[in-house]
């Protein structure tokens, strides 16, 4: 059943000749663009119909359940529409990876390095969960995680660190210190099986 929301997007969706629209694809979670595909009016009702991610293969010729074969369907969370009514962005939590090819993104390719800082922290909870399912030995993460109260103890430490830096230290020792701080956060986030979103949530829900 449509909601007021869907119907003011429905109405202002401007398709193209062939009856097409691009969608951006978006984690929800982490903002990562995962892929770029089309929609037609079908695959947008059914995308409403089924909470999960329906579009317009141009290759094929024909309507694309993501995810139908390989399980790595999409949620989505929601539907946004640009200013010209000409490009939809949809918000999903994927099940798998978006690209055919194995990749979490179908973005894989080109200039990578560095980063962009929006991707820092995703990666990170990436690599945290990691080293929780292989316990690589040596590792200093799996040692935290092992050791619960010393994960405590150490976001406390870095904690003061930070504020130390802030009062008497250079600029570049408060950024060193606040990576510490996340570092050290983000792992005891992992270890009560919590992460970066549900604290974010909460700001979320917090704004005025």
């Amino acid at each position: 059943m449509s909601t007021a929301a869907d119907d003011r997007i429905d109405a202002q969706v401007e398709y193209d000749r062939d009856g097409l629209v691009p969608c951006i694809v978006q984690d929800w979670s982490s903002g990562e663009v995962l892929t770029l595909a089309y929609m037609n009016a079908q695959a947008l009702a059914r995308t409403r119909e089924t909470g999960e991610l329906h579009l317009w293969s141009r290759s094929r010729g024909e309507q694309w359940h993501k995810g139908e074969t390989s399980g790595n369907v999409q949620a989505v969370r929601a539907l946004r529409i640009d200013c010209d009514g000409d490009a939809l962005l949809a918000l999903v939590e994927p099940a798998g990876p978006a690209c055919h090819t194995g990749e979490r993104t179908c973005f894989h390719r080109g200039e990578l390095d560095p980063g962009a800082p929006y991707e820092t922290l995703p990666a990170l909870e990436r690599t945290l969960d990691t080293r929780a399912r292989e316990r690589s030995e040596g590792s200093y993460t799996v040692a935290l995680l092992e050791d619960p109260p010393l994960i405590g103890e150490k976001v406390m430490e870095e904690a003061e660190e930070v504020a130390r830096a802030a009062r008497e230290e250079s600029d570049e020792r408060v950024d060193e210190e606040a990576a510490d701080v996340l570092y050290h956060l983000l792992v005891l986030l992992r270890s009560r099986g919590r992460a970066l979103t549900d604290a974010e949530r909460i700001l979320d829900g917090r704004r005025s």
